[in-house]
């Protein structure tokens, strides 16, 4: 059985920093794409970035530059990382991680992350 478990969220001010994780474990998958998706207050759920097995890596516009999302793999586990630079208080919002493979697509819980202006 899948799970992700996010961690790392919070307060950061205007132009600091935070490094999300998100531990996936249970994965049946050689071939699987993981990302992060973001949904602020009154609004939908929006593309953040994304990796794929391969290590192939995409961004949404707004975060190309200031995010990097990595993957590392330890003891079964996949643990997926998004390193966020020079935050904005636009990025605020509740960070999902996501694993999607053929006919399978799987959402962590969502950790918070506030950036104050």
């Amino acid at each position: 059985q899948v799970q992700l478990v996010e961690s790392g969220g919070g307060l950061v001010q205007t132009g600091g920093s935070l490094r999300l994780a998100c531990a996936a474990s249970g994965l049946t998958f050689s071939s699987y794409t993981m990302g992060w998706f973001r949904q602020a207050p009154g609004k939908e759920r929006e593309f953040v970035a994304a990796i794929t097995s391969g290590g192939s890596t995409n961004y949404a516009d707004s975060v190309k530059g200031r995010f990097t999302i990595s993957r590392d793999t330890a003891s079964n586990t996949v643990y997926l990382h998004l390193q966020m630079n020079s935050l904005k208080p636009e990025d605020t919002g509740v960070y999902y991680c996501n694993l999607e493979a053929i006919m399978s697509n799987y959402w962590g819980q969502g950790t918070q992350v506030t950036v104050s202006s």
